[in-house]
């Protein structure tokens, strides 16, 4: 939208407030940013105001059953056949992929290269004649993510976005815009409004332990949005993400599960009880606690990024 980092941050709260921890975003906060930068005029022409306007809803075609932290290990392969891609192979762990009508996909385009060279980042759509897609349902009964099968399925050779082989430099800028945002402090900010409503609902807000606890949460989320606000200024001036930014990605997921694990501790009895369709979202402890134990495991998991933290950032060996 344009905004200066300050002003993002309060449109994100503003989201916040209204109850949308969570929306639509990938196209606009990983894959428009990326096609601003490595995308043709014919791509940034076509998909960017489509992306704005949310005619196109975007899933992320990274993850294969073979390939989670260690992406580079992918084996879903993209053939050119005259003006053509053939893309054939799996994706999992697709977030809201049921709900997109495009996928960008990682795709081997060169077996023979090492690990990884010989990818390549391809735009999919979703009716596709081959792309079959198979919900994943949680432990809270809702289909959040999804598979996608591709079964010998035929794009236009223009649907590759930068150079051939060269889709792993475009995977890692963009899993730094994705870090940036998965690291932003609205989910930890939600279920730590959550955790006042119930204190204050069911008279722990009158405890003086309880309310240490919250006060040493509470400034942990203040760093965290002070921490937010600086990659999101990086992202705006076009300075480096930089292999640092796995601190904001683990320090929001770690925040987030103490803030859950502290809402079913007040929560008490009612703990361990599922939200009923209608139910008021913001006394939801379990739902709170269910959600925030994938966090430390998606966009790289918390020791993988550790080890990326040690060498990128402080030099240690392997």
């Amino acid at each position: 939208m344009g905004l200066g980092a300050g002003k993002h941050l309060v449109l994100i709260e503003e989201f916040e407030r209204f109850g949308c921890a969570r929306v639509h975003d990938i196209g606009t906060v990983m894959l428009g940013p990326l096609l601003m930068e490595y995308g043709t005029q014919a791509q940034r022409d076509h998909y960017l105001p489509r992306i704005l306007r949310g005619e196109d809803i975007w899933a992320q075609g990274y993850s294969e059953p073979g390939a989670g932290s260690d992406l580079a290990a992918l084996r879903t392969t993209a053939e050119l056949d005259g003006d053509h891609w053939v893309i054939s192979g799996q994706k999992t762990w697709v977030t809201l992929g049921a709900d997109a009508n495009m996928a960008f996909v990682l795709a081997r385009t060169d077996k023979a290269a090492k690990k990884q060279a010989g990818i390549s980042f391809l735009l999919v759509p979703m009716d596709a004649t081959g792309v079959t897609v198979r919900p994943i349902e949680n432990l809270e009964g809702h289909a959040e993510f999804c598979e996608i099968f591709f079964d010998a399925v035929r794009i236009p050779k223009a649907n590759i976005v930068g150079e051939v082989n060269q889709g792993w430099t475009m995977a890692k800028a963009l899993l730094g815009h994705e870090r940036v945002f998965i690291g932003a402090p609205r989910l930890s900010a939600n279920a730590l409004s959550r955790l006042e409503t119930l204190a204050r609902g069911n008279g722990a807000w009158e405890d003086p332990a309880f309310r240490d606890r919250f006060a040493g949460l509470a400034m942990d989320l203040a760093d965290l949005g002070d921490l937010f606000e600086t990659y999101v200024q990086r992202l705006r001036t076009g300075a480096s993400i930089g292999a640092d930014v796995g601190i904001l990605k683990i320090f929001q997921s770690e925040l987030y599960q103490r803030i859950s694990e502290e809402l079913m501790q007040v929560a008490g009895s009612h703990a361990g009880i599922k939200l009923e369709e209608g139910g008021d979202s913001r006394f939801d402890a379990a739902g709170t606690y269910l959600a925030a134990r994938p966090t430390t495991i998606f966009g790289g998991s918390t020791e993988v990024m550790r080890n990326v933290l040690a060498r990128a950032s402080l030099n240690l060996p392997k």
